[in-house]
């Protein structure tokens, strides 16, 4: 209650309740600290960044006491708490955001960002991915480039390509979705193929459908899944086909128009010519 900010900055100090102390006949003592960061002030932002790398550096020192390989320690940031097995691999300008558990031999590629992930052991998350509040089992392989957001569940041995996105959706063990493709609300059983360029439509504009696809399924390119939608066990989709009903079990689907040539046709520039 004696403490005053009597000063030209206007500011409360610490060392002011020393001198009360010793007023008042308090013993007073010294304490040793063994890293004088512990007790750096921060002023500005250039002090807070210097101590924010600081601490960086010590959790990346406890990482690799704990069997973690870093490529450059001082290129990782970690913004939370990280559990891991033995012998991880961690790449350049990776970010370690909440709470992320990895398992043993997991490896993730240079400029991942990892926000509240749990990767089992044998997991391989390629450059440059973006994963947020997702599981993924052992042995599976993720990205390059690829972008799974909340609520996704990646099975044993299954692969992510690149530039796919996943939001709350399950793919099954050993499930393939490989390139540019986006699922949404959407479940994909084990060892189902998902081709190029495929979207699930969950979205009417008000609400969320899911897409509901069985195991060993075949689904084409370039395929349009108008939700809500299943496709059954072993069923094949043509590639280039819109659906907008089941697929029935082990039989090929095709939703395409007739393909046509028209004979005669003049280009637009010619015409005008």
């Amino acid at each position: 209650s004696r403490l005053r900010n009597i000063n030209a900055q206007g500011e409360y100090y610490l060392t002011d309740v020393i001198s009360l102390a010793v007023e008042d006949g308090v013993h007073v003592r010294a304490l040793a600290v063994k890293d004088e960061l512990e007790v750096a002030g921060i002023n500005d932002r250039v002090q807070l960044a210097d101590l924010e790398r600081a601490y960086m550096r010590a959790q990346a020192d406890r990482l690799m006491r704990q069997g973690v390989s870093l490529r450059d320690p001082e290129r990782i940031d970690i913004r939370g708490t990280v559990e891991t097995g033995h012998d991880c691999e961690i790449d350049i300008n990776v970010v370690l955001s909440g709470r992320v558990k990895l398992g043993s031999n997991v490896r993730i590629g240079a400029g991942c960002i990892l926000e509240d992930v749990d990767l089992a052991d044998g997991v391989v998350i390629y450059p440059y991915s973006l994963l947020s509040q997702v599981r993924v089992a052992q042995d599976a392989e993720i990205g390059p480039f690829a972008r799974l957001r909340p609520g996704t569940e990646i099975g044993e041995s299954a692969r992510v390509g690149n530039f796919v996105e996943l939001k709350n959706t399950r793919l099954g063990a050993g499930a393939k979705a490989n390139h540019l493709s986006y699922l949404g609300d959407a479940e994909v059983g084990d060892y189902s193929n998902i081709g190029a360029g495929t979207i699930s439509c969950n979205y009417d504009g008000v609400n969320k459908h899911p897409t509901i696809i069985g195991e060993h399924a075949f689904v084409g390119s370039n395929c349009t899944l108008v939700a809500p939608i299943t496709i059954g066990d072993k069923a094949y989709v043509g590639a280039g086909s819109v659906l907008t009903k089941t697929a029935p079990a082990e039989q090929l689907t095709l939703a395409r128009t007739k393909q046509k040539t028209l004979e005669g046709w003049i280009p637009p520039k010619e015409r005008q010519s």
